[in-house]
């Protein structure tokens, strides 16, 4: 059997390439200065998501060339296998069904011949009578204190997920309610979420499939002593810990009842979950009629993706453009900048989707690739990140492209904030776009020894994104358009977007690692001269 060519070795790929060659020096300029209609003519408007895209380095056949290479991709059987539930996930033999998880009641989306739309609310339906009871203050604690402060404890998609989310939807949440995020085994973590709580009102969540993820536990069982330090009954760890988790055998070890064990499955990858049982902290903080409104969000784009032709599909279009400077252009990172302050973990949460999904260095058949894949993702929200790293993003030698995220209306409407936040967020797209000549400056009247610095090449691409307000619904359109956009990207560049072997030699070494930094006497060291060196030091300064 003859192997398939390289990526970059097809037809499609070569005819960018080609393309890229006669494009590459194209001024963003010239191109608004030729077609007068430009702004209209790379723009679209779905799914309540207006996308201008305008300002790239691009021309109709470009577009062309890239949706040609995503079709030569099979980008349209991929999509049509992962939401059929075909094990796309082929290293760890798994379907791919974030998708199900907001799929609405009366779907059918079979796994190993079962429909699991029935199971996948099911468990919503149970989350929302908890969650009701919480805010009803009709959940009361082993005291009979009712519950005010929430921790959700996890780590990777089990915490940053809610916790973004939690901050997004901050303006629709119960204010009477206090919620923390704990993930990070530095005990500092802990110590500073519980340091001015009662245990008597605190509800832990713990967020773990296997019930076994070292940094969670940890944190579970230092949080088990915390309660048991006041409380001092046993049984009130039933009253004060919830779990998200399918290992019902170590659930009840731990203490907590399993009628309070919240389910999810193994075709929901954690950087894809917080949409499922995962999401409890934030169904807590928000209600369920908004949780199912974000819900509604997330598949309302989920069927944008799955039937719009590709040349008019948001996901893909973003994906391909980032493919076009990843790939032709050479660029390696990516900002998302979000022109709200709600949406200040976005960029983190879209670290983990992107970089995790994407980060592989073999395809699919385990072949290694011999081109770039997934981007380093970064940024924050305007207008701070304007007065740190944008200087570098306008006159640095880097091409950085960038994400604008902004929306119509405030969902805090102070004065005339909202109108000058969104001058910014206008103003630098076009900054970026057109810069400023030598001659612009010189006509300004600068000091001609000045001249030189303050000119700006422009010439920066970027995508905006323009939404009418911050809803729950807005919020699980924009995650979608994320997961999609990463999904397409992994298609093209032949990986698997959905595991994460890359974590795990790391997390094998540390629990090699730990008994030797707990023993008593003192171990015999067999790492390399630098760790060896490195633990002995620790051990001799911790004492």
């Amino acid at each position: 059997m003859t192997a398939a060519p390289s990526l970059t070795q097809t037809a499609a790929w070569q005819a960018l390439q080609s393309h890229y060659d006669q494009l590459a020096d194209v001024q963003l300029r010239d191109l608004f200065a030729n077609e007068a209609d430009r702004g209209e003519k790379f723009s679209l408007d779905a799914v309540g998501i207006y996308l201008d895209y305008s300002k790239n380095r691009i021309t109709a056949e470009t577009v062309s060339l890239l949706i040609a290479l995503a079709e030569a991709s099979g980008l349209r059987q991929r999509i049509d296998a992962m939401f059929r539930g075909d094990k796309i996930n082929v290293t760890e033999d798994r379907a791919v069904l974030h998708t199900a998880l907001r799929a609405p009641q009366g779907a059918t989306i079979d796994v190993d011949g079962e429909n699991v739309v029935p199971a996948v609310h099911a468990v919503l339906d149970k989350m929302a009578a908890f969650a009701a009871k919480i805010r009803g203050g009709d959940w009361r604690g082993q005291t009979g204190k009712p519950i005010k402060n929430i921790i959700n404890v996890g780590i990777g998609g089990s915490d940053l997920g809610p916790a973004m989310a939690y901050d997004a939807l901050k303006h629709y949440s119960d204010r009477n309610l206090t919620f923390r995020f704990v993930s990070n085994i530095d005990g500092a973590d802990m110590a500073e979420a519980i340091h001015d709580l009662d245990p008597a009102e605190t509800l832990f969540i713990i967020a773990s499939k296997t019930f076994t993820t070292q940094e969670t536990l940890t944190n579970a069982h230092t949080a088990r002593l915390w309660c048991l330090e006041t409380l001092k009954d046993e049984a009130a760890i039933a009253k004060h810990f919830v779990a998200l988790s399918t290992n019902e055998k170590e659930v009840a070890k731990f203490g907590i009842d399993t009628a309070n064990m919240f389910e999810f499955w193994d075709w929901v990858g954690g950087r894809y979950s917080f949409d499922s049982a995962i999401g409890l902290s934030l169904m807590i903080a928000v209600g369920g009629d908004h949780f199912r409104e974000m819900l509604a969000g997330f598949h309302e784009m989920d069927e944008h993706f799955r039937t719009a032709p590709l040349d008019q599909n948001i996901p893909v279009l973003m994906a391909l453009l980032n493919l076009w400077y990843n790939n032709f252009f050479g660029a390696q990172t990516q900002a998302v900048l979000p022109y709200d302050h709600y949406l200040g973990k976005f960029s983190m949460y879209l670290q983990q989707l992107d970089m995790e999904s994407n980060g592989k260095r073999v395809t699919l058949d385990g072949s290694p690739v011999d081109y770039q894949t997934g981007p380093i993702v970064w940024g924050t929200p305007g207008t701070n990140g304007q007065h740190a790293y944008y200087q570098l993003i306008h006159q640095g030698t880097k091409l950085i492209p960038c994400d604008f995220i902004g929306f119509c209306q405030s969902l805090n409407p102070l004065g005339d904030h909202h109108d000058k936040l969104m001058a910014n967020f206008f103003a630098q797209p076009e900054a970026l776009a057109f810069g400023k000549t030598a001659a612009e400056v010189k006509a300004d009247g600068v000091a001609d020894f000045q001249i030189s610095h303050r000119t700006f090449p422009g010439n920066r691409p970027t995508n905006s994104l323009l939404i009418d307000k911050l809803t729950p619904a807005a919020l699980g359109k924009l995650i979608a358009l994320y997961e999609h956009k990463v999904f397409t990207l992994g298609t093209i560049w032949r990986v698997n977007s959905f595991d994460q072997w890359g974590v795990e030699l790391g997390k094998v070494l540390a629990n090699r690692i730990v008994p030797e930094l707990t023993s008593k006497s003192e171990p015999a060291l067999e790492h390399d001269s630098s760790t060896n060196a490195l633990i002995a030091r620790y051990r001799k300064l911790k004492r």
